[in-house]
């Protein structure tokens, strides 16, 4: 620019990267105005500033007209090449809004057409999946009301034991239908059906309930020792039945009392998350056990006071208590050979306990999968009999003085019979603590002695005997 044009101005200093506009006009004024003087004069380098201006002005202005035909044809030149370019897009849009509208009609139409079929086909399927679902429930529930006859007995007159065990199967069966009514699940909208819901009030809860009073009436009549029947053979001279007779029962009480613990092992409530079956609480189970034991412990308690206040009948009444221990015995005893049955709602512990236990774990993986365990685990005892005589023990001491205080014949009576007292209380539970003579046979077929059960036999005098002072 300088050379096609002379000018005075210097451009690079204004053109320099590092132009500051504030040193430029210190460096003008100090150039033009001696710093000595204590007045300054702007009007000098002002004027510069102006000339400058005015001077960059004419050049723009020279530059502007020189090149203004250059600019407008360069101007015009942009302008007709940008006109085509928007005459091109605006032909491409055009196009591609026709292809979108063929698109729209050719497509579109097709998958809103698919659209409805999909959901006429979910829904379809829907209706598909609760149909079968509804008629698996009334199915099951037709066999149940069939296996429900068999319990009671209607219709052939004979209760079938085994058919609580089918029934509850099948009750287990429908809970896991009526589970599995989630987003997705097999029973999905089952509850909704008024059949379903008719079907479960009216056939499924009270048939249920008949299963579960069947099982609880089977243990709480379970009875195998035979005490009190021999006893009365021998005061009435009766001849004992045959053995094969004899053995049939047993077998017969076996297998009503197997019949009944499954039965009550699947009714019991299962939780929701997903359980092995080696962890299992069987709560319904576990509490009708524990209301057989305290029944059985009511009755020792009030035979056992009533013959210390009438003591000619405390030969019958030890003979009744030790007749319940000895079924407590054989519960225990047949429990711990009941393997926890198949559950459709709790996860196998096959494989897990094949982990944990390895090669040497079988003998503790057999004891932790059958029944008694949780009942040894909820009653908080080693044994059946142990936990029977110890709490009988803790109650007779208050029941005895409550007789010693009442004074009389009966106080002195007891009194003066200690020796038997603590003779009897010992046979008593040494005798009931054995398995009954058709559970367990000894070498000569009678009942057979498990452990050492003098403990429990000191317990049980001591809190007879001791509540008697002297």
């Amino acid at each position: 620019m300088a050379e096609d044009e002379p000018s005075y101005i210097d451009y690079d200093t204004f053109l320099a990267p590092d132009f500051d506009a504030a040193s430029f006009a210190n460096t003008l004024v100090t150039s033009t105005n001696n710093i000595n003087d204590t007045q300054l004069d702007l009007s000098t380098p002002l004027s510069r500033v102006l000339f400058d201006l005015q001077e960059i002005d004419t050049h723009i202005h020279n530059l502007t007209t020189k090149s203004a035909l250059p600019l407008l044809a360069y101007t015009q030149d942009q302008t007709q090449a940008s006109q085509r370019i928007l005459t091109e897009v605006e032909d491409q849009v055009s196009s591609l809004t026709d292809g979108y509208a063929r698109l729209e009609k050719e497509v579109g139409q097709k998958w809103a057409n698919a659209e409805e079929a999909r959901i006429a086909s979910e829904n379809s399927w829907a209706t598909l999946r609760l149909a079968r679902a509804v008629g698996r429930c009334i199915t099951l529930g037709r066999q149940l009301e069939g296996q429900i006859a068999e319990v009671t007995g209607r219709g052939s007159g004979k209760d079938d034991h085994r058919a609580m065990v089918r029934a509850a199967n099948t009750i287990v069966m429908l809970r896991q239908m009526f589970a599995a009514t989630g987003e997705g699940e097999e029973a999905q909208g089952l509850d909704r059906v008024k059949v379903i819901r008719t079907l479960r009030s009216d056939l499924i809860i009270p048939s249920e309930t008949t299963t579960k009073a069947r099982a609880q009436q089977v243990v709480n009549r379970f009875s195998m020792s035979s005490l009190l029947s021999a006893s009365s053979r021998t005061n009435g001279a009766q001849s004992p039945p045959p053995a094969a007779s004899t053995y049939a029962q047993t077998e017969e009480t076996k297998s009503r009392l197997s019949s009944a613990i499954t039965t009550l092992y699947l009714l019991s409530p299962t939780p929701k998350t997903g359980t092995v079956a080696v962890d299992f609480e069987p709560d319904l189970l576990i509490s009708t056990l524990q209301g057989y034991i305290h029944n059985a412990l009511t009755a020792s308690l009030s035979s056992i006071v009533r013959a210390l206040s009438m003591l000619p009948s405390l030969d019958r009444a030890l003979l009744e208590v030790s007749n319940r221990c000895q079924d407590l015995a054989a519960l225990e005893t047949l429990l711990a050979s009941f393997k926890r049955p198949s559950h459709p709602l709790l996860s196998s512990s096959t494989n897990r306990s094949a982990k944990e236990t390895g090669d040497d774990g079988d003998g503790d993986d057999d004891s932790k999968n059958n029944l008694l365990q949780p009942l040894l685990h909820a009653l908080d005892t080693s044994s059946l009999p142990s936990y029977y005589w110890r709490s009988l023990a803790s109650s007779l001491p208050a029941r005895v003085q409550e007789i010693v205080n009442r004074g009389g014949v009966s106080a002195r009576t007891l009194r003066s019979n200690r020796d038997r007292l603590r003779t009897d209380l010992r046979d008593c539970v040494l005798r009931g603590s054995q398995l009954p003579s058709n559970l367990g046979k000894g070498r000569a077929g009678g009942a057979v002695m498990r452990g050492n059960w003098e403990r429990e036999a000191a317990v049980m005098v001591s809190s007879v005997v001791n509540a008697l002072g002297r």
